[in-house]
Protein backbone atom coordinates (compact mmCIF):
# COMPACT_ATOMS: atom_id res chain seq x y z
CA UNK A 1 0.00 0.00 0.00
CA UNK A 2 1.40 3.41 -0.90
CA UNK A 3 0.81 6.59 1.00
CA UNK A 4 -1.53 9.19 -0.49
CA UNK A 5 0.07 12.11 -2.28
CA UNK A 6 -2.25 14.82 -0.92
CA UNK A 7 0.25 16.78 1.16
CA UNK A 8 3.26 15.51 -0.84
CA UNK A 9 1.62 16.56 -4.13
CA UNK A 10 1.06 20.08 -2.85
CA UNK A 11 4.70 20.36 -1.77
CA UNK A 12 5.83 19.02 -5.13
CA UNK A 13 3.77 21.60 -7.01
CA UNK A 14 5.08 24.43 -4.82
CA UNK A 15 8.69 23.45 -5.46
CA UNK A 16 8.03 23.01 -9.16
CA UNK A 17 6.46 26.48 -9.36
CA UNK A 18 9.43 28.09 -7.61
CA UNK A 19 11.90 26.42 -9.97
CA UNK A 20 9.90 27.49 -13.00
CA UNK A 21 9.75 31.01 -11.52
CA UNK A 22 13.56 31.16 -11.72
CA UNK A 23 14.23 31.46 -7.98
CA UNK A 24 17.97 30.72 -7.67
CA UNK A 25 18.05 29.58 -4.00
CA UNK A 26 15.42 27.45 -2.28
CA UNK A 27 15.55 26.87 1.48
CA UNK A 28 13.80 23.66 2.53
CA UNK A 29 13.39 23.13 6.27
CA UNK A 30 12.40 19.64 7.38
CA UNK A 31 13.49 16.83 9.70
CA UNK A 32 12.41 14.27 7.08
CA UNK A 33 15.45 14.43 4.78
CA UNK A 34 14.65 11.18 2.96
CA UNK A 35 11.25 12.47 1.88
CA UNK A 36 12.78 15.76 0.68
CA UNK A 37 15.44 13.93 -1.36
CA UNK A 38 12.84 11.67 -2.96
CA UNK A 39 10.77 14.72 -3.87
CA UNK A 40 13.76 16.51 -5.41
CA UNK A 41 14.60 13.38 -7.43
CA UNK A 42 11.07 13.26 -8.84
CA UNK A 43 11.23 16.98 -9.54
CA UNK A 44 14.53 16.67 -11.42
CA UNK A 45 13.06 13.90 -13.58
CA UNK A 46 9.92 15.92 -14.27
CA UNK A 47 11.91 19.04 -15.23
CA UNK A 48 14.56 17.04 -17.15
CA UNK A 49 17.37 18.52 -15.07
CA UNK A 50 20.46 16.78 -13.70
CA UNK A 51 20.45 16.49 -9.90
CA UNK A 52 23.57 16.85 -7.77
CA UNK A 53 23.52 16.08 -4.03
CA UNK A 54 26.18 17.26 -1.57
CA UNK A 55 26.91 16.51 2.07
CA UNK A 56 30.09 17.01 4.05
CA UNK A 57 30.47 13.24 4.46
CA UNK A 58 29.70 12.09 0.91
CA UNK A 59 30.84 15.06 -1.12
CA UNK A 60 29.16 16.11 -4.37
CA UNK A 61 27.48 13.29 -6.29
CA UNK A 62 25.40 13.21 -9.44
CA UNK A 63 22.29 11.05 -9.13
CA UNK A 64 21.82 10.41 -12.83
CA UNK A 65 24.09 9.73 -15.81
CA UNK A 66 26.64 12.36 -16.68
CA UNK A 67 29.89 13.92 -15.58
CA UNK A 68 30.54 15.44 -12.17
CA UNK A 69 31.53 19.12 -12.08
CA UNK A 70 34.95 17.95 -10.91
CA UNK A 71 36.81 14.70 -10.62
CA UNK A 72 37.51 15.46 -6.93
CA UNK A 73 35.32 14.20 -4.09
CA UNK A 74 34.58 17.80 -3.05
CA UNK A 75 33.86 17.26 0.62
CA UNK A 76 34.75 20.81 1.65
CA UNK A 77 31.90 23.30 1.04
CA UNK A 78 34.13 25.99 -0.49
CA UNK A 79 35.62 23.58 -3.05
CA UNK A 80 32.15 22.26 -3.82
CA UNK A 81 30.70 25.73 -4.43
CA UNK A 82 33.64 26.74 -6.64
CA UNK A 83 33.01 23.61 -8.72
CA UNK A 84 29.30 24.46 -8.95
CA UNK A 85 30.19 27.99 -10.01
CA UNK A 86 32.46 26.65 -12.75
CA UNK A 87 29.97 24.05 -13.99
CA UNK A 88 28.41 25.18 -17.29
CA UNK A 89 25.15 23.22 -17.27
CA UNK A 90 21.63 23.98 -15.92
CA UNK A 91 21.05 21.73 -12.91
CA UNK A 92 19.55 21.26 -9.47
CA UNK A 93 21.96 21.19 -6.55
CA UNK A 94 20.67 19.73 -3.28
CA UNK A 95 23.02 20.87 -0.49
CA UNK A 96 22.38 19.00 2.77
CA UNK A 97 23.17 20.65 6.10
CA UNK A 98 25.14 23.60 4.78
CA UNK A 99 23.89 25.80 7.64
CA UNK A 100 26.96 25.48 9.96
CA UNK A 101 29.13 27.01 7.22
CA UNK A 102 27.00 30.06 6.40
CA UNK A 103 28.94 32.22 8.83
CA UNK A 104 31.91 32.11 6.40
CA UNK A 105 31.73 35.24 4.18
CA UNK A 106 33.51 33.45 1.33
CA UNK A 107 30.83 30.76 1.16
CA UNK A 108 28.08 33.37 1.30
CA UNK A 109 29.74 35.22 -1.58
CA UNK A 110 30.07 32.02 -3.62
CA UNK A 111 26.37 31.27 -3.13
CA UNK A 112 25.56 34.82 -4.19
CA UNK A 113 27.78 34.54 -7.29
CA UNK A 114 25.93 31.42 -8.47
CA UNK A 115 22.54 33.01 -7.73
CA UNK A 116 23.33 36.28 -9.52
CA UNK A 117 24.28 34.44 -12.71
CA UNK A 118 21.01 32.52 -12.85
CA UNK A 119 19.77 34.30 -15.98
CA UNK A 120 22.74 33.30 -18.07
CA UNK A 121 23.03 29.83 -16.48
CA UNK A 122 19.99 28.54 -14.52
CA UNK A 123 21.43 26.58 -11.60
CA UNK A 124 19.05 26.15 -8.66
CA UNK A 125 20.61 25.69 -5.22
CA UNK A 126 18.38 23.85 -2.73
CA UNK A 127 19.59 24.26 0.87
CA UNK A 128 18.15 21.38 2.91
CA UNK A 129 18.30 21.36 6.70
CA UNK A 130 16.15 20.98 9.81
CA UNK A 131 16.56 24.72 10.49
CA UNK A 132 18.44 27.30 8.49
CA UNK A 133 18.90 31.04 8.80
CA UNK A 134 19.65 32.87 5.57
CA UNK A 135 22.40 35.55 5.66
CA UNK A 136 21.03 39.02 4.82
CA UNK A 137 23.02 39.11 1.57
CA UNK A 138 20.96 36.20 0.21
CA UNK A 139 17.44 36.97 1.47
CA UNK A 140 16.27 38.62 -1.78
CA UNK A 141 17.64 35.77 -3.86
CA UNK A 142 16.02 32.97 -1.86
CA UNK A 143 12.59 31.52 -1.18
CA UNK A 144 11.81 29.47 1.91
CA UNK A 145 9.86 26.20 1.67
CA UNK A 146 8.62 24.27 4.69
CA UNK A 147 7.37 20.82 3.72
CA UNK A 148 3.84 20.15 4.88
CA UNK A 149 3.16 17.64 7.63
CA UNK A 150 0.77 14.74 7.03
CA UNK A 151 -2.92 15.53 7.41
CA UNK A 152 -5.39 13.19 9.12
CA UNK A 153 -6.10 11.29 5.91
CA UNK A 154 -2.41 10.56 5.41
CA UNK A 155 -1.98 9.56 9.06
CA UNK A 156 -4.85 7.08 8.77
CA UNK A 157 -3.18 5.66 5.64
CA UNK A 158 0.07 5.22 7.60
CA UNK A 159 -1.79 3.43 10.42
CA UNK A 160 -3.49 1.10 7.96
CA UNK A 161 -0.24 0.33 6.18
CA UNK A 162 1.55 -0.55 9.43
CA UNK A 163 -1.45 -2.61 10.56
CA UNK A 164 -1.29 -4.49 7.26
CA UNK A 165 2.41 -5.20 7.79
CA UNK A 166 1.79 -6.55 11.28
CA UNK A 167 -1.09 -8.68 10.00
CA UNK A 168 1.09 -10.20 7.27
CA UNK A 169 3.85 -10.94 9.80
CA UNK A 170 1.43 -12.63 12.24
CA UNK A 171 -0.46 -15.08 10.06
CA UNK A 172 -3.34 -12.82 9.09
CA UNK A 173 -4.26 -11.82 12.66
CA UNK A 174 -5.92 -8.40 12.67
CA UNK A 175 -4.79 -5.43 14.76
CA UNK A 176 -7.23 -4.75 17.62
CA UNK A 177 -8.55 -1.20 18.06
CA UNK A 178 -11.76 0.80 17.87
CA UNK A 179 -12.86 3.84 15.91
CA UNK A 180 -12.73 6.23 18.88
CA UNK A 181 -9.15 5.27 19.79
CA UNK A 182 -8.11 5.45 16.14
CA UNK A 183 -9.54 8.98 15.88
CA UNK A 184 -7.70 10.03 19.05
CA UNK A 185 -4.46 8.51 17.75
CA UNK A 186 -4.85 10.37 14.45
CA UNK A 187 -5.31 13.69 16.24
CA UNK A 188 -2.36 12.97 18.56
CA UNK A 189 0.02 12.38 15.64
CA UNK A 190 -0.72 15.68 13.90
CA UNK A 191 2.31 17.95 13.82
CA UNK A 192 4.84 15.15 13.21
CA UNK A 193 6.63 14.24 10.00
CA UNK A 194 5.67 11.21 7.93
CA UNK A 195 8.68 9.28 9.23
CA UNK A 196 7.98 10.08 12.89
CA UNK A 197 4.29 9.18 12.52
CA UNK A 198 5.22 5.83 11.02
CA UNK A 199 7.74 5.09 13.78
CA UNK A 200 5.29 5.82 16.62
CA UNK A 201 2.48 3.85 14.96
CA UNK A 202 4.79 0.90 14.40
CA UNK A 203 5.91 0.94 18.03
CA UNK A 204 2.29 0.99 19.23
CA UNK A 205 1.13 -1.84 16.94
CA UNK A 206 4.12 -4.19 17.04
CA UNK A 207 4.17 -4.19 20.85
CA UNK A 208 1.05 -6.32 21.26
CA UNK A 209 -0.93 -6.11 18.02
CA UNK A 210 -3.39 -3.53 19.33
CA UNK A 211 -3.94 0.21 19.62
CA UNK A 212 -5.60 1.02 22.94
CA UNK A 213 -6.49 4.25 24.71
CA UNK A 214 -3.95 3.45 27.45
CA UNK A 215 -1.14 3.81 24.88
CA UNK A 216 -2.09 7.38 23.90
CA UNK A 217 -0.34 9.16 26.83
CA UNK A 218 2.94 7.45 25.93
CA UNK A 219 2.50 8.45 22.28
CA UNK A 220 1.87 12.07 23.33
CA UNK A 221 5.00 11.97 25.50
CA UNK A 222 7.07 10.62 22.60
CA UNK A 223 5.62 13.30 20.31
CA UNK A 224 6.60 16.01 22.78
CA UNK A 225 10.17 14.70 22.90
CA UNK A 226 10.44 14.35 19.10
CA UNK A 227 9.39 17.95 18.62
CA UNK A 228 12.00 19.19 21.13
CA UNK A 229 9.39 21.17 23.05
CA UNK A 230 11.51 22.18 26.00
CA UNK A 231 12.33 25.35 27.91
CA UNK A 232 9.51 26.99 29.85
CA UNK A 233 6.92 24.60 28.37
CA UNK A 234 6.69 21.17 30.01
CA UNK A 235 4.72 18.02 29.31
CA UNK A 236 2.67 16.95 32.32
CA UNK A 237 2.68 13.16 32.53
CA UNK A 238 0.19 13.05 35.40
CA UNK A 239 -3.39 14.12 34.87
CA UNK A 240 -6.44 13.63 37.09
CA UNK A 241 -10.07 12.60 36.76
CA UNK A 242 -12.95 14.63 38.16
CA UNK A 243 -13.87 11.59 40.27
CA UNK A 244 -10.84 12.56 42.37
CA UNK A 245 -11.86 16.24 42.61
CA UNK A 246 -14.43 17.40 45.13
CA UNK A 247 -16.77 20.26 44.33
CA UNK A 248 -16.38 22.32 41.11
CA UNK A 249 -19.78 21.05 39.95
CA UNK A 250 -20.48 24.02 37.68
CA UNK A 251 -17.08 23.65 36.00
CA UNK A 252 -17.70 19.95 35.41
CA UNK A 253 -21.12 20.60 33.88
CA UNK A 254 -19.69 23.34 31.66
CA UNK A 255 -16.91 21.05 30.46
CA UNK A 256 -19.28 18.13 29.80
CA UNK A 257 -21.28 20.31 27.41
CA UNK A 258 -18.17 21.17 25.43
CA UNK A 259 -16.25 17.89 25.48
CA UNK A 260 -17.32 16.80 22.01
CA UNK A 261 -16.59 20.20 20.47
CA UNK A 262 -13.10 20.25 22.05
CA UNK A 263 -12.08 16.70 21.14
CA UNK A 264 -13.83 16.03 17.82
CA UNK A 265 -14.75 17.84 14.63
CA UNK A 266 -18.32 19.09 14.99
CA UNK A 267 -20.55 21.08 12.68
CA UNK A 268 -19.12 24.47 11.75
CA UNK A 269 -21.84 26.38 13.55
CA UNK A 270 -20.44 25.06 16.86
CA UNK A 271 -17.39 27.08 17.89
CA UNK A 272 -14.52 25.15 19.41
CA UNK A 273 -14.05 26.21 23.08
CA UNK A 274 -10.94 28.30 23.69
CA UNK A 275 -10.38 28.21 27.43
CA UNK A 276 -11.28 29.06 31.02
CA UNK A 277 -9.77 31.15 33.77
CA UNK A 278 -9.74 29.64 37.27
CA UNK A 279 -9.47 32.19 40.08
CA UNK A 280 -9.28 31.37 43.76
CA UNK A 281 -7.24 31.16 46.92
CA UNK A 282 -4.15 28.98 47.12
CA UNK A 283 -4.85 25.31 47.73
CA UNK A 284 -8.50 25.52 46.69
CA UNK A 285 -8.09 23.05 43.81
CA UNK A 286 -7.23 25.10 40.72
CA UNK A 287 -4.21 23.01 39.75
CA UNK A 288 -5.95 19.67 40.23
CA UNK A 289 -8.90 21.02 38.21
CA UNK A 290 -6.55 21.95 35.35
CA UNK A 291 -5.15 18.41 35.39
CA UNK A 292 -8.64 16.96 35.56
CA UNK A 293 -9.75 18.85 32.43
CA UNK A 294 -6.99 17.17 30.42
CA UNK A 295 -7.77 13.80 32.00
CA UNK A 296 -11.52 14.05 31.42
CA UNK A 297 -11.02 14.99 27.76
CA UNK A 298 -8.15 12.48 27.21
CA UNK A 299 -5.92 15.26 25.88
CA UNK A 300 -2.20 15.87 26.51
CA UNK A 301 -1.51 18.51 29.15
CA UNK A 302 1.20 21.15 28.61
CA UNK A 303 2.18 23.45 31.45
CA UNK A 304 3.57 26.92 30.80
CA UNK A 305 5.24 28.37 33.89
CA UNK A 306 4.52 32.07 33.47
CA UNK A 307 7.09 33.00 36.09
CA UNK A 308 9.85 31.25 34.11
CA UNK A 309 9.15 33.19 30.90
CA UNK A 310 11.29 36.15 31.84
CA UNK A 311 14.86 36.45 30.61
CA UNK A 312 17.35 39.23 31.29
CA UNK A 313 18.21 39.63 27.60
CA UNK A 314 16.13 42.00 25.49
CA UNK A 315 13.53 40.22 23.40
CA UNK A 316 14.17 36.76 24.91
CA UNK A 317 11.05 36.85 27.10
CA UNK A 318 8.77 37.54 24.15
CA UNK A 319 10.57 34.87 22.11
CA UNK A 320 10.07 32.34 24.90
CA UNK A 321 6.34 33.04 24.82
CA UNK A 322 6.06 32.86 21.02
CA UNK A 323 7.96 29.57 20.84
CA UNK A 324 5.90 28.08 23.68
CA UNK A 325 2.59 29.03 22.05
CA UNK A 326 3.76 27.72 18.67
CA UNK A 327 4.81 24.46 20.31
CA UNK A 328 1.38 24.14 21.93
CA UNK A 329 -0.24 24.55 18.50
CA UNK A 330 1.95 21.74 17.15
CA UNK A 331 0.79 19.49 20.00
CA UNK A 332 -2.91 20.28 19.39
CA UNK A 333 -5.42 19.11 20.30
CA UNK A 334 -4.17 19.65 23.82
CA UNK A 335 -4.79 21.53 27.07
CA UNK A 336 -2.37 24.42 27.74
CA UNK A 337 -2.15 25.22 31.44
CA UNK A 338 -0.95 28.80 32.13
CA UNK A 339 0.11 28.31 35.73
CA UNK A 340 -0.11 31.41 37.96
CA UNK A 341 -0.69 33.66 34.99
CA UNK A 342 -0.46 36.82 37.09
CA UNK A 343 3.30 36.21 37.51
CA UNK A 344 3.83 36.64 33.79
CA UNK A 345 1.57 39.59 32.99
CA UNK A 346 1.03 41.38 36.29
CA UNK A 347 4.44 42.94 36.83
CA UNK A 348 3.25 46.46 36.07
CA UNK A 349 5.58 49.13 34.67
CA UNK A 350 8.68 48.19 36.68
CA UNK A 351 10.01 45.83 33.98
CA UNK A 352 10.50 48.28 31.10
CA UNK A 353 7.21 47.26 29.53
CA UNK A 354 8.07 43.57 29.07
CA UNK A 355 4.94 42.37 30.87
CA UNK A 356 2.77 44.62 28.69
CA UNK A 357 4.33 43.17 25.54
CA UNK A 358 3.88 39.64 26.89
CA UNK A 359 0.24 40.44 27.63
CA UNK A 360 -0.27 41.86 24.15
CA UNK A 361 1.27 38.81 22.45
CA UNK A 362 -0.79 36.45 24.60
CA UNK A 363 -4.08 38.28 23.95
CA UNK A 364 -3.43 38.39 20.20
CA UNK A 365 -2.70 34.67 20.13
CA UNK A 366 -5.78 33.85 22.21
CA UNK A 367 -7.96 35.81 19.80
CA UNK A 368 -6.48 34.33 16.62
CA UNK A 369 -5.54 30.73 17.37
CA UNK A 370 -7.90 28.12 15.96
CA UNK A 371 -5.66 25.10 16.30
CA UNK A 372 -7.45 23.18 19.04
CA UNK A 373 -5.46 24.45 22.04
CA UNK A 374 -7.74 24.73 25.09
CA UNK A 375 -6.26 27.23 27.54
CA UNK A 376 -6.67 26.79 31.31
CA UNK A 377 -5.24 29.76 33.19
CA UNK A 378 -4.95 29.69 36.98
CA UNK A 379 -4.47 32.75 39.20
CA UNK A 380 -4.27 33.33 42.94
CA UNK A 381 -4.39 37.13 43.03
CA UNK A 382 -7.12 38.67 40.88
CA UNK A 383 -5.92 42.19 41.79
CA UNK A 384 -2.78 41.65 39.67
CA UNK A 385 -4.70 40.68 36.53
CA UNK A 386 -5.22 43.41 33.92
CA UNK A 387 -8.81 44.18 32.88
CA UNK A 388 -8.01 43.36 29.23
CA UNK A 389 -7.63 39.72 30.24
CA UNK A 390 -10.81 39.53 32.29
CA UNK A 391 -13.26 40.99 29.81
CA UNK A 392 -15.78 38.64 28.24
CA UNK A 393 -14.43 36.97 25.12
CA UNK A 394 -10.82 36.47 26.21
CA UNK A 395 -11.83 33.27 27.97
CA UNK A 396 -15.04 31.38 27.33
CA UNK A 397 -15.77 31.52 31.05
CA UNK A 398 -14.25 32.57 34.38
CA UNK A 399 -14.72 30.29 37.40
CA UNK A 400 -14.03 31.20 41.00
CA UNK A 401 -12.69 28.24 42.98
CA UNK A 402 -13.73 29.11 46.51
CA UNK A 403 -12.90 27.54 49.86
CA UNK A 404 -14.91 24.30 50.08
CA UNK A 405 -18.34 24.36 51.68
CA UNK A 406 -19.27 21.81 54.36
CA UNK A 407 -20.60 19.17 51.93
CA UNK A 408 -17.50 19.52 49.76
CA UNK A 409 -15.27 19.15 52.84
CA UNK A 410 -17.06 15.89 53.64
CA UNK A 411 -16.29 14.66 50.13
CA UNK A 412 -12.66 15.79 50.46
CA UNK A 413 -12.16 13.76 53.63
CA UNK A 414 -13.77 10.76 51.94
CA UNK A 415 -11.47 11.08 48.93
CA UNK A 416 -8.23 11.48 50.89
CA UNK A 417 -9.02 8.71 53.35
CA UNK A 418 -9.96 6.32 50.52
CA UNK A 419 -6.80 7.24 48.59
CA UNK A 420 -4.72 6.08 51.57
CA UNK A 421 -6.51 2.76 51.99
CA UNK A 422 -8.77 3.80 54.88
CA UNK A 423 -12.53 3.27 55.13
CA UNK A 424 -14.41 6.58 55.43
CA UNK A 425 -17.33 4.77 57.12
CA UNK A 426 -15.19 4.48 60.26
CA UNK A 427 -15.04 8.25 60.72
CA UNK A 428 -17.54 10.98 61.54
CA UNK A 429 -17.09 12.98 58.36
CA UNK A 430 -19.65 15.62 59.30
CA UNK A 431 -17.73 16.38 62.51
CA UNK A 432 -14.47 16.57 60.57
CA UNK A 433 -16.08 18.96 58.09
CA UNK A 434 -17.27 21.18 60.94
CA UNK A 435 -13.78 21.15 62.51
CA UNK A 436 -12.18 22.17 59.20
CA UNK A 437 -14.31 25.24 58.48
CA UNK A 438 -12.20 27.72 56.48
CA UNK A 439 -9.73 25.06 55.33
CA UNK A 440 -8.73 24.71 51.70
CA UNK A 441 -8.60 21.36 49.95
CA UNK A 442 -4.80 21.25 50.22
CA UNK A 443 -4.97 22.00 53.96
CA UNK A 444 -7.51 19.20 54.49
CA UNK A 445 -5.26 16.74 52.65
CA UNK A 446 -2.26 17.82 54.70
CA UNK A 447 -4.33 17.38 57.86
CA UNK A 448 -5.01 13.76 56.91
CA UNK A 449 -1.30 13.22 56.16
CA UNK A 450 -0.21 14.74 59.49
CA UNK A 451 -2.77 12.68 61.39
CA UNK A 452 -1.42 9.50 59.80
CA UNK A 453 2.10 10.43 60.97
CA UNK A 454 0.78 11.08 64.48
CA UNK A 455 -1.00 7.71 64.58
CA UNK A 456 2.11 5.95 63.28
CA UNK A 457 4.19 7.64 65.98
CA UNK A 458 1.86 6.24 68.65
CA UNK A 459 2.06 2.79 67.08
CA UNK A 460 -1.66 2.59 66.40
CA UNK A 461 -4.22 3.04 63.64
CA UNK A 462 -5.62 6.37 62.53
CA UNK A 463 -8.85 7.31 64.26
CA UNK A 464 -11.13 10.32 64.66
CA UNK A 465 -9.09 11.77 67.51
CA UNK A 466 -5.91 12.08 65.47
CA UNK A 467 -7.71 13.95 62.71
CA UNK A 468 -9.52 16.33 65.04
CA UNK A 469 -6.30 17.10 66.97
CA UNK A 470 -4.41 17.93 63.77
CA UNK A 471 -7.24 20.16 62.52
CA UNK A 472 -7.36 22.06 65.83
CA UNK A 473 -3.60 22.66 65.72
CA UNK A 474 -3.72 24.04 62.18
CA UNK A 475 -4.39 27.68 61.43
CA UNK A 476 -5.63 27.78 57.82
CA UNK A 477 -4.63 30.45 55.34
CA UNK A 478 -8.10 31.98 55.57
CA UNK A 479 -7.25 32.86 59.18
CA UNK A 480 -3.54 33.68 58.89
CA UNK A 481 -4.13 35.98 55.90
CA UNK A 482 -7.81 36.69 56.42
CA UNK A 483 -7.82 40.18 54.88
CA UNK A 484 -6.00 39.14 51.70
CA UNK A 485 -8.11 35.99 51.25
CA UNK A 486 -11.34 37.94 51.74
Amino acid sequence: MSLPEAGSGSDFRDLQLLIRSHVPILVVETHDENRAREMMTRLAIREALPLFVWSVTEGLQRLDFGELPSSDVLLEPEAMLRAVKAHREPALYLLCDLHPYLSDPRLVRLLKDVALRYRELPRTLVLLSHRLGIPPELTRLAARVELSLPDEEEIVAIVREEAQRWQEANGGQRVRTDSRTLAQLTRSLRGLTHADCRRLVRNAIFDDGSITESELPEINRAKFELMNLDGVLSFEYRTEQFADVAGVGRLRAWLDQRREAATTTMAQQIDRPHGVLLLGVQGAGKSVSARAIAGAWSLPLLRLDMGALYNKYIGETERNLRESLRSAELMAPCVLWLDEIEKGIGAGDADAGVSRRVLGSLLTWMSEQRGGVFVVATANDVALLPPELLRKGRFDEIFFVDLPAADVRVELFRLHLTKRGLKPEGFDLDALAAASDGFSGAEIEQGVVSALYAAHGEGGALDQRHLVDELRQTRPLSVVMAEKVN
